[in-house]
């Protein structure tokens, strides 16, 4: 029944939090009105396409695995009860914040916004002091070892190159 209420809580929390700052938020800043590219090199649009498109893909598979792995949500009332170590998590220790942050960037690129670029480096600078005074201390507490074994293997932001294997389970 947990996992039930994990996955109808990971599609509400998507819903709610996601859409509204890598979606709507967007929307009333840019109208989505598709401006000059920029450089004049259509490029840009193609790459934010393409980082938009992955931040979608990236969001969704992190939140299916909070949902059937962790048993929980990405929301703080309604915890994992496991550490999620796979997937994306296996690059980067938070695959959310990153797709969150490339998906808006996409939209910046697509639609040649400067103030949708800045935005998502606002919204990262807001994930980066959240996951620094919050997330990690109550991760760190909730699943100890485990928990300090990930940080000191997979980076925070920025992706390794190979895939991190966690260690076996005692």
């Amino acid at each position: 029944m947990r996992k039930v209420w994990a996955i109808l809580g990971s599609a509400v929390f998507l819903i709610v939090a996601p859409c509204f700052v890598a979606g709507l938020v967007p929307w009333w800043i840019s109208r989505w009105r598709v401006e000059a590219p920029f450089f004049g090199m259509a490029i840009f649009r193609f790459i934010g396409g393409l980082l938009a498109t992955l931040g979608v893909i990236g969001l969704l598979d992190s939140f299916t695995r909070f949902a059937l792995e962790g048993v929980g949500t990405p929301a703080p009332v309604f915890p994992t009860q496991h550490l999620v170590v796979t997937g994306l998590y296996r690059y980067v220790r938070n695959p959310m914040y990153v797709a969150i942050v490339v998906a808006i960037l996409g939209q910046g690129l697509i639609l040649g916004n400067v103030a949708l670029l800045a935005y998502g480096g606002l919204v990262w600078l807001l994930f980066h002091v959240f996951v620094l005074v919050y997330e990690e201390p109550t991760l760190g507490t909730t699943f100890d070892a485990e928990y300090q074994s990930f940080c000191a293997e997979v980076p925070r932001w920025i992706p390794r190159f190979t895939p991190w294997r966690s260690p076996p389970e005692a």
